[in-house]
């Protein structure tokens, strides 16, 4: 997918800010991008953006309209289609990361193929892939790895991003999942993709490059979740990395939505994905621990983070509260 911005982030009948959190990850990471919010009666959510009617954003730019807003479901609410359609007839491509499709709504299709305008479901890719051949290929890459889900894996691939480039590296961020491929504009939601094409997914959207190039693989899941290691799995033979970076958030007691399954030692996940990495990369490394630590006790973050470093030997770094800039210093 490539989907063109500026954008008009659309917040519908949000009912709370969290509702909205898509379009406040873009909005956060590419304010660049972003022209302004659009609205409708009732949206509890608000992204300190202009206010705009579909006019104004066309005249300042804007390219696409992104659904940044989730409801029960993953549903094209009924309420939204006025607005959806009056956009395609102004000229805007769609993009959205529900589970309903665009493309499944009959009249946003029809309008679409009218007036020659995209529907980006970036939930759902857009192309079929290749198996992986496992082939080295030119440039960098690194992927963010995981004790659990929903550890920081997408955030620490964006501050990385932020802080390689801010250092003069050049870096780009490569998205496996709906919210990055729209903070990114292309990328391929990799839990949507069959089984033996995932490493193969990789690979396409990680492809030869210039030496001294970092791509920036978002990582999803964990290979100690019993529910998503395979796709974890494909991730770390796809993208062929030179370098790891564990994410983890060391207060949690059992893997989420498992309670069965306790979190991993540090130590023995980064062996396990050492391993699995080594496969297409013989000299694949960590160079740093990226911890949420939102969660600890005041005055336990930090200790916490040192003792780190010294077992493990990296650093260890909150990316959120501090950034990420002694990882980056291992990768100039």
């Amino acid at each position: 997918m490539d989907i063109q911005h500026p954008y008009l982030l659309f917040l519908g009948d949000a009912k709370d800010q969290l509702a909205a959190k898509t379009a406040q990850g873009v909005a956060h990471w590419r304010p660049e991008w972003c022209v302004g919010q659009r609205r409708l009666e009732g949206c509890q959510a608000d992204l300190g953006l202009t206010d705009m009617t579909l006019e104004e954003a066309w005249n300042a730019g804007a390219k696409t309209l992104v659904v940044g807003v989730a409801n029960r479901g993953g549903v094209i609410s009924d309420v939204w289609t006025d607005v959806l359609e009056r956009a395609l007839m102004q000229g805007f491509d769609l993009a959205a990361g529900l589970h309903n499709r665009l493309a499944d709504v009959p009249s946003l299709a029809a309008i679409a193929a009218q007036h020659n305008r995209k529907l980006f479901d970036v939930r759902h890719p857009d192309r079929s892939f290749d198996v992986a051949n496992g082939r080295k290929r030119s440039g960098k890459r690194l992927l963010t790895v995981g004790t659990d889900c929903s550890v920081g894996k997408m955030y620490t691939s964006l501050a990385l991003e932020r802080g390689m480039r801010d250092s003069g590296l050049k870096a780009d961020l490569r998205a496996t999942g709906q919210t990055g491929i729209l903070i990114a504009g292309s990328g391929v939601s990799i839990d949507a993709v069959v089984a033996d094409f995932i490493s193969g997914a990789v690979e396409s959207i990680s492809p030869a490059n210039e030496p001294d190039h970092w791509d920036l693989i978002e990582g999803q899941g964990s290979l100690f979740h019993a529910s998503y290691a395979g796709v974890s799995l494909g991730l770390l033979h796809g993208a062929q990395a030179d370098a790891l970076v564990l994410c983890h958030e060391p207060t949690r007691h059992h893997m989420r939505g498992l309670p069965e399954y306790p979190l991993p030692e540090l130590k023995v996940c980064m062996e396990a994905n050492l391993t699995a990495a080594r496969l297409t990369n013989p000299v694949a490394r960590f160079v740093g621990i990226s911890v949420n630590t939102s969660h600890m006790a005041a005055g336990e973050a930090e200790p916490y983070l040192r003792h780190l470093e010294k077992e493990l030997g990296l650093p260890a770094v909150d990316a959120f509260k501090d950034g990420v800039a002694p990882i980056v210093a291992r990768l100039g």
